[in-house]
């Protein structure tokens, strides 16, 4: 039976209307428990928009405050004791749910994680992990995706071991290849950091490929994609940017003529399997590593399907035991470099 989602009903840009309805969504297709967190009024009132939800295994637990966007995140996390964010992580915490999503400021969000999970043992700092299409039609995963912005070369050693774990747990590969992300595949490419990084890194347990560089992020020939959050964030954002320009010109170029829109038509089955597989909605929220619990981050323009699917990825994460897959297996990994 799936765990309960503790939902952050307050985090997105329009919350908190795609929060309700993916929650719904996802307790009617997967019959996955979701606890609603925020002010109990304006959830109630938002719920009495879908009657039929009556049924869905979806309650609502109250939160008086909320963090927005603008607060910043070490004084929100300090001063808004019962925020959507922590009365969701403190239901992780202590076992009255399963993971804990949120669409809000992504700094309070990793600030709290840390803060009432605390972190696991032989983690120095954790890292968001966002899941990228490639072009065989498989997928990748880069991380760290913005958790940290300055990371020492031991940091990208653990997000290394973390992210071999989590993508060999998550979709069974059993020995996934592990990248750096460079400016050139030789080994003496890239900046200091890289450079040490690499030195750490092929001396673990891994199928380790060396350097990668940002085309490979989407070609398939690697797995898992090590980077600090600096240059992840950049990279993802710019993903994002470029997959946002490809739909939106191609939507513009086949209204163009008549012909276009004949030949759409014709095709519209291949259009949307294209557009469904480079839409980063398909693919959930990014987990947050390195934590004693489930935690994960969306955006903060999160829709119903976004939202939805992060639900689904939350209790798949729960699921296989990817959280205690780290803890257990990362000392072992370390030892074995030494």
């Amino acid at each position: 039976m799936p765990g309960v989602i503790a939902l952050d009903a307050m985090g997105s840009d329009r919350a908190p209307k795609p929060e309700i309805e993916g929650a719904i969504q996802a307790a009617r297709r997967f019959g996955i428990p979701v606890k609603l967190i925020g002010p109990q009024e304006t959830l109630r009132a938002e719920m009495l928009r879908h009657p039929f939800a009556r049924s869905l295994p979806i309650s609502i637990v109250h939160a008086s405050e909320v963090i927005t966007m603008e607060d910043k995140a070490v004084q929100a996390v300090r001063a808004k004791r019962d925020s959507s964010m922590r009365v969701g992580l403190r239901l992780v915490r202590e076992g009255e749910a399963a993971a804990f999503i949120s669409a809000g400021n992504t700094g309070a969000a990793m600030a709290t994680a840390k803060m009432v999970l605390g972190g696991l043992a032989g983690v120095d700092r954790p890292a968001l992990v966002a899941i990228i299409p490639t072009a065989i039609g498989t997928v990748s995963t880069l991380l760290d995706v913005g958790a940290n912005v300055d990371s020492k070369p031991h940091n990208l050693e653990q997000f290394a071991i973390m992210g071999e774990i989590y993508f060999r747990s998550m979709f069974g590969t059993p020995r996934p290849r592990v990248g750096i992300l460079s400016i050139g595949e030789e080994e003496g490419k890239g900046n200091e950091l890289t450079r040490e990084a690499f030195n750490l890194i092929k001396q673990l347990p891994l199928k380790f490929v060396g350097n990668v560089e940002g085309r490979d992020i989407y070609s398939g020939k690697v797995d898992v994609i090590v980077a600090d959050g600096f240059v992840g964030n950049v990279a993802l954002k710019t993903s994002e940017g470029v997959a946002n320009l490809v739909r939106a010109t191609l939507k513009e170029t086949l209204a163009a003529t008549i012909t276009r829109q004949v030949g759409y038509l014709l095709s519209r089955s291949a259009f949307s399997d294209f557009k469904k597989r480079i839409d980063h909605t398909e693919y959930g929220g990014a987990p947050l590593l390195g934590v004693k619990g489930a935690c994960f981050v969306t955006h903060g323009s999160s829709n119903v399907n976004a939202i939805k699917n992060a639900i689904r990825v939350a209790n798949d994460f729960v699921e296989r035991n990817i959280t205690s897959n780290i803890q257990s297996e990362l000392g072992g990994a370390s030892a074995a470099a030494l």
